[in-house]
């Protein structure tokens, strides 16, 4: 008997009993079909949380936080710089140190405080090749020229003014508290302090110049109000204040031969893989090194833990339904003992009849699995445009734009329908062999 008589033999059996094959094979679609969503709630939540860090800036970032060995732990220097530039698809390394001290800036009337922002010594040429960019102005070519954040204008309060009195009591910002001139080409005047042993305080007043304004950050909530200054800058004030970084305690002197310490260092590179393969070797020269390909890691593997979880929960359903497809099998054996006793009256191989039956348990778990499927994007497409209406009316509030609740990608239709054929495969098994151990003579009587 060739492989389509088998078949052909096989559905014209299925149609005898179209209803109970009907229930069995909707037993079947359902269990699939919830194996697929569980799961798929796992994928679409994974991917939304990759997507969403595959967008941020710091991609190709990888943050050095020091060095240390068996000897000594020490913070990043020039000659590590030195060595982090000439290492294979790094694109840039940055450097910045932040300015010791709680700077007040005055500008026209208006003032903003250390506690609304900070102030950074940056390398700006590292800076412009590792991709920061301005929204308007242009980058410092003088010591005293500075950058300032996006939002730095939006946080300049008049002098004097209470910070209570800047918004009304629906939260819009009062008339004449904002800032409204060109930041671009305006002083900003600050004065730096030291103190010596005795608590005596030497202050001197600095002026820098507004060149640039940086681009706005990629992420809706980050506010940048920080106010980038050059090393040329930095130079001057460590001069007043015979400290690195404008430390304003003058007896805390620190060699300014000495060589250069970075607060902050950060290396570009070209790819994600890149930064993969950079940051396990830095880890292995003894540096701190951390990158989103580190986050990434482990997302993934608590990821592919609650995915195989919820794998594992959808099967269950899959063994339930089984227990039909094993009780269709036996019943089917059964009413065809006849058929079977003249099979094997005829020289049929008890292999070959047994091949029939794994062969219409497979057709049902087939048929069962590829139904559920498409049940299971549809409920997808449901699942992802109505919770998030439904959330946003019962919370009153805005989900994560792109928030994607279920997924169904290729690999876990595989997988569905893998289980699900084995599973039918197993349950059809045990029939199958009874069919092959009938009696020729009792079946021709039907007495079995």
């Amino acid at each position: 008997m060739t492989f389509k008589d088998k078949i052909k033999f096989v559905r014209q059996n299925m149609k005898k009993n179209r209803m109970r094959i009907f229930m069995t094979v909707l037993a079947t679609a359902m269990a699939s079909a919830f194996l697929i969503v569980l799961a798929s709630v796992g994928f679409g939540l994974h991917d939304t949380l990759l997507k969403d860090i595959m967008e941020q800036d710091t991609i190709n970032e990888i943050s050095i936080y020091g060095y240390e060995n068996e000897a000594e732990y020490r913070e990043i220097n020039d000659q590590d710089i030195s060595y982090f530039e000439t290492l294979d698809n790094v694109r840039s390394v940055t450097r910045r140190n932040y300015l010791a001290q709680a700077i007040h800036y005055q500008i026209n009337g208006f003032e903003l405080s250390n506690e609304y922002s900070e102030s950074q010594f940056v390398h700006f040429p590292s800076e412009q090749k590792a991709g920061m960019t301005l929204a308007e102005g242009d980058y410092p070519s003088k010591a005293n020229e500075v950058v300032v954040g996006y939002h730095f204008v939006d946080q300049l309060l008049p002098t004097g003014l209470d910070p209570e009195e800047v918004y009304d009591e629906q939260g819009n910002r009062n008339a004449g508290t904002l800032f409204t001139e060109d930041i671009i080409g305006q002083t900003l005047s600050f004065e730096i302090e030291k103190y010596d042993e005795d608590d005596n305080v030497e202050t001197k007043a600095f002026e820098v110049v507004v060149v640039g304004v940086t681009e706005e950050p990629s992420r809706e909530w980050a506010v940048d109000t920080t106010i980038y200054m050059s090393e040329l800058f930095q130079q001057e004030i460590e001069a007043f204040t015979e400290a690195r970084n404008g430390n304003p305690y003058a007896f805390e002197v620190t060699d300014q031969e000495a060589e250069r310490t970075y607060e902050i260092v950060k290396i570009y590179t070209h790819s994600l893989q890149q930064v993969e393969d950079l940051t396990t070797h830095l880890s292995e020269e003894n540096y701190y090194a951390y990158s989103v390909a580190n986050e990434i890691r482990q997302i993934n593997m608590l990821f592919s833990i609650a995915k195989a979880g919820l794998i594992f929960i959808g099967t269950i359903a899959v063994l339930i339904a089984s227990i039909g497809i094993f009780n269709t099998m036996t019943m089917a054996v059964t009413e065809r003992a006849p058929d079977i006793g003249i099979m094997k009256a005829i020289g049929a191989n008890p292999k070959t009849i047994k091949q029939i039956f794994l062969l219409e348990s497979t057709y049902i778990g087939m048929i069962g699995a590829l139904i559920g499927t498409a049940i299971s994007y549809l409920i997808s497409f449901a699942v992802n445009l109505g919770i998030p209406l439904i959330l946003e009316a019962v919370f009153d509030d805005q989900l994560p734009e792109g928030l994607k609740f279920s997924s169904i990608p290729w690999s876990l239709v595989a997988i569905a329908i893998t289980i699900c054929l084995v599973v039918t495969i197993i349950s059809g098994s045990r029939p199958a062999k009874k069919a092959t151990q009938i009696d020729v003579l009792k079946a021709m009587r039907r007495d079995i």
